[in-house]
């Protein structure tokens, strides 16, 4: 209870529980176990992370519901997957998942390259 008080970056705060239990209605859970809410008369969406607030961490479907490009949830939508497609993740950068071409492609070699001078 001490964190939903006082800390916004872990999941929700107080208002936004009193909010969601007040007003909210849920409308779907994503992959990632992120629930969405929606008011009643629909004017207002928000979200409930699972894990520690991370816009990225929204999945293309659900970014689209949240900024009403689309009315219905994802969930109730058959989404075309294509094979060329890679399944969503979130951002990495910043973590030790993040993407290095020294540890991923071990053939990978800093080329040092000239820069262009004119004649």
């Amino acid at each position: 209870m001490f964190k939903i008080i006082f800390s916004w970056w872990n999941r929700q705060t107080f208002g936004t529980l009193l909010n969601t239990l007040i007003f909210g209605v849920k409308v779907g859970v994503d992959d990632f176990g992120n629930t969405y809410y929606r008011n009643k008369s629909d004017t207002k969406r928000w979200v409930i992370y699972n894990d520690v607030i991370d816009a990225s961490k929204i999945p293309p479907e659900w970014h689209s519901w949240m900024h009403r490009l689309i009315k219905t949830t994802p969930d109730k939508i058959k989404f075309t997957n294509y094979q060329w497609q890679k399944k969503y993740s979130e951002n990495l950068t910043g973590t030790s998942k993040s993407y290095n071409p020294n540890t991923k492609n071990k053939n990978f070699k800093n080329k040092k390259y000239k820069s262009w001078q004119p004649d």
